[in-house]
């Protein structure tokens, strides 16, 4: 018998004869917010992300804009009219733009899923500037919203902030574990 057969058995005789207890759960399953877009855009602003909300007619250009002459990762499946900067691979890349899944307001998070105009993880963690536009359609109140609009199946990458990290002397890294630069547009 392994161990953890051993350990299991040991519980099984510990609880035999015990009544069944029902275990009530009430999760929160919705919430309610008032102004999505912009509690969404405060949380994202928390996390030292640079912000920008602007009419969806203007997303083109502020890519553009922003993007100037860096070398960007464009994914398949980002729609043209948001493919500016000069297509890059991996290696070379100094950015990445991407569109999202999902985004949650009460978190400030942006969920990738891998999906059309999304890239691979390795896409969106390697460079060190990741420029994602959320359409106003896709910001959700809170995580259960979001869970539910996501497929567990996919690749899922759920963003913070830009990548930082402390040192024990709570010193603050930024750029260890993905882009150090996250700019986000949300288009209302």
């Amino acid at each position: 018998m392994s161990a953890r057969e051993e350990i299991l058995a040991r519980i099984r005789r510990a609880v035999d004869g015990a009544p069944e207890v029902e275990i009530r759960r009430a999760y929160r399953t919705t919430s309610e917010v008032a102004d999505l877009v912009r509690l969404f855009a405060e949380r994202v602003d928390d996390y030292r992300a640079i912000v920008h909300v602007i009419p969806a007619a203007e997303v083109p250009a502020r890519i553009a804009g922003l993007v100037g002459d860096r070398r960007m990762i464009i994914p398949d499946g980002l729609p043209r009219e948001w493919a500016a900067g000069v297509p890059a691979g991996l290696h070379d890349a100094d950015g990445v733009v991407t569109g999202c899944a999902v985004a949650i307001a009460e978190t400030g998070t942006i969920v990738l899923d891998s999906g059309p105009g999304q890239g691979s993880r390795a896409q969106t963690l390697v460079p060190d500037y990741h420029l994602c536009v959320v359409r106003a359609g896709q910001i959700v109140p809170g995580v259960p919203e979001a869970v539910a609009r996501l497929d567990p199946a996919r690749p899922l990458t759920w963003i913070s902030g830009p990548s930082a990290t402390s040192d024990i002397e709570l010193n603050r890294v930024e750029g260890v574990h993905g882009p150090r630069t996250l700019e986000v547009i949300i288009s209302s």
